[in-house]
């Protein structure tokens, strides 16, 4: 999908859904990483993260051109356009936006476990980044004593 596609994209749903206009920028930028894309403040302008649309399609595309829209309309009328606001989260449910993107894969930053603790008595496992002192702590489950399985 190209600019001036994705730009006429992002209008005609400002339309339907919100019946207002779309006057500033939308554009791909291909650095987003952890999100489905952006509203810019000040500039009134939105991102979105072109893998997004290569990796689940349009679908995913038009709820996350919604939510950003959410934001936009918000913003400009003096409403609250943050998340935690009650006035986006009623909107974004009657457009039907999509709260949270899928997942893209490779990206998540996922760290590895180093140890591995089992409880002697439950037999319930910690798994841990840190080493911890076997000494100071204690099963939370029963309280009972802790031994390292791997490290």
């Amino acid at each position: 999908m190209e600019q001036k596609e994705l730009q006429q994209l992002v209008e005609k749903i400002s339309n339907d859904y919100f019946g207002l206009p779309f006057k500033h920028e939308a554009r791909f930028n291909a650095r987003l990483r952890t999100t489905g894309g952006r509203y810019l403040l000040r500039s009134h302008d939105i991102e979105l993260n072109p893998k997004q649309f290569s990796v689940f399609g349009m679908h995913a595309l038009i709820g996350i051109i919604k939510h950003e829209l959410c934001h936009y309309h918000l913003h400009i009328q003096g409403k609250g356009y943050k998340h935690r606001d009650r006035d986006f989260k009623e909107l974004l449910n009657r457009v039907g936006g999509s709260r949270y993107c899928d997942s893209l894969p490779g990206i998540r930053n996922t760290e590895k476990v180093k140890y591995i603790y089992q409880c002697k008595n439950c037999t319930l496992q910690y798994k841990r980044k840190r080493r911890i002192d076997l000494k100071k702590y204690v099963c939370g489950k029963c309280r009972g004593k802790l031994k390292m399985i791997s490290s």
